[in-house]
């Protein structure tokens, strides 16, 4: 049982569903990154996604675009990124999930790739252009090292897709509310609880969503019906905001925490 089985468990035993930030590393800086974690932690998430940034991610939005493009400019490596998991491990035991795109995967090798993940303390894997149908040598390597690897399912995947991703994915189901790419929305999928219920019919994983979840009213929406949220262009939209109105990382840090404290509470019932 590794540390995203055993959140979800503590969760479940509580009756409080997971908040899972993502962060783009490098954006404004990898240092910046590292502290934000640890706040974000302290803030009530769960579960923290670190987003490695690509020069061409087909699943986001205009708003994880810009945060690759400027962290790219700043010349951060994926070296580098496991050598920040590695020291934030000696200070947290948050899970901690790499999402990424195959090709970063396949250019270091599978088995390079998730032996410096489990090596940095990475304990979940997210790779959003990874069909299914491509999937095995990467699922087999990360059962090796003890990685969860975290599939997607779409509100338009089949029954017996969904079957077969449930059986595929460890650690929890990642649930895409709508179909498009990252981005904060105002409302988020219309028959989330039907999608849920039937994905639910397949798989005893945990059941996060994500895409579309935009503030604390679209986060409590969300937690209702499922097991956690994720949140990704919201947060980095509040880091932007901040850094050009105050200039300051330390405020944009502040603005992040404020922000995850809202949903937090807004997803937490008393």
């Amino acid at each position: 049982m590794n540390r995203i089985e055993n959140v979800f468990n503590k969760l479940q035993r509580e009756n409080r569903k997971a908040l899972i930030p993502y962060v783009c590393c490098g954006y404004p800086s990898l240092e910046f990154t590292e502290k934000l974690v640890l706040k974000l932690a302290d803030c009530g998430a769960d579960l923290i996604e670190l987003g490695v940034p690509y020069s061409d991610p087909v699943a986001d939005g205009p708003t994880i675009q810009r945060a690759a493009v400027k962290a790219l400019e700043e010349g951060v490596t994926l070296e580098q990124i496991f050598s920040m998991a590695s020291r934030l491990r000696e200070k947290t035991e948050i899970p901690l999930i790499v999402m990424t795109y195959f090709n970063t995967v396949y250019v270091k090798g599978i088995e390079q790739f998730i032996k410096m993940a489990a090596t940095s303390g990475i304990d979940g894997l997210i790779i959003p252009d990874l069909p299914l149908e491509e999937a095995d040598e990467l699922k087999t390597t990360a059962d090796k090292y003890g990685v969860d690897l975290i599939l997607l399912i779409a509100p338009t995947s089949t029954v017996e897709r969904i079957k077969k991703i449930g059986e595929a994915s460890r650690g929890f189901l990642y649930c895409i509310s709508v179909t498009g790419v990252t981005g904060a929305r105002i409302n988020v999928l219309t028959n989330l609880g039907e999608f849920l219920n039937n994905v639910r019919q397949e798989t005893r994983l945990p059941l996060a969503v994500g895409f579309g979840i935009s503030n604390p009213e679209t986060a409590r929406l969300a937690a209702c019906e499922a097991d956690g949220i994720i949140v990704g262009s919201a947060l980095i939209e509040k880091i932007e905001e901040s850094m050009a109105q105050e200039k300051s990382t330390d405020k944009a840090i502040e603005a992040a925490s404020h922000f995850t404290s809202s949903l937090r509470a807004a997803i937490t019932v008393n």
